[in-house]
């Protein structure tokens, strides 16, 4: 897939045939359908569709916060759905990056403390001068070293950017990352997360139900029912409210 800037790159995670299936019998619930797609590397794909189409359980599915009924996810040459829940922390921790809807950051730790703590949890050094780029880049530098309470929603949401970028991820999965935030502060963490991957390579996978979020991406990949319902390259608010509707009207 051609980026923004014109570069191509090749997948940074892959599911193939995808299943996933909660519970037995009349109570049993298929959120994921035989989905296969790829994520870019070096890209920005948002995931949307209606409510229940299975957006989280997607990006769940390839994070390895769920483990999928049937298929495969793979994280670069690595399929990680069938690994154990020790090996899969260590992927997450040294090979992931999350920024999550409610900032997931620990109160009795600086923004500092809490943006290094999974390098030092999975035993790495931080590199400083990464981390005063990536201070910089944020606007965090004279803030980081508050706490969580005394930050804004939208430092805290920087806090948790910093984080996810601190480990030099393969991949960074953000579920709704401005769901909490009001729409100026939220057009600056996507401004952010869209600079990640332009100067900084990032690949970025996000769920969103806001089409002026998803149109910082340079894809938009459309769930319904489970299954994928269509795509949209360089999307824009104004396409990207057309195929909500289209979706919504075929329901």
């Amino acid at each position: 897939m051609a980026r923004r800037n014109g570069t191509t790159a090749g997948a940074a995670v892959r599911l193939e045939s995808l299943w996933k299936v909660y519970g037995t019998g009349q109570a049993e619930v298929v959120a994921l359908r035989d989905v296969t797609v790829d994520f870019p590397a070096s890209s920005f794909t948002a995931v949307m569709g209606p409510s229940g189409a299975g957006k989280t359980t997607l990006l769940q599915c390839a994070a390895g916060l769920a483990e999928p009924t049937r298929g495969s996810v793979r994280l670069g040459g690595t399929d990680i759905a069938g690994l154990q829940e020790k090996e899969l922390a260590l992927v997450r921790r040294q090979r992931m990056g999350f920024v999550f809807q409610s900032f997931n950051l620990l109160p009795a730790l600086t923004g500092r403390e809490n943006t290094v703590l999974p390098l030092q949890l999975a035993g790495r050094g931080v590199d400083r001068d990464w981390l005063e780029l990536i201070l910089e880049r944020t606007g965090m530098r004279e803030h980081i070293d508050r706490y969580p309470h005394e930050l804004s929603g939208g430092q805290q949401q920087r806090v948790a950017v910093c984080r996810a970028l601190l480990a030099r991820p393969e991949v960074i999965f953000a579920d709704e990352p401005t769901g909490a935030l009001d729409s100026r502060t939220g057009e600056e963490i996507l401004a952010l997360l869209r600079a990640s991957v332009d100067e900084l390579d990032q690949t970025v996978v996000m769920v969103t139900h806001e089409p002026a979020a998803a149109a910082c991406a340079d894809r938009v990949l459309f769930l319904r029912d489970g299954r994928i319902a269509g795509t949209l390259e360089q999307p824009t608010a104004a396409s990207l409210r057309a195929h909500l509707d289209a979706l919504e009207r075929a329901r």
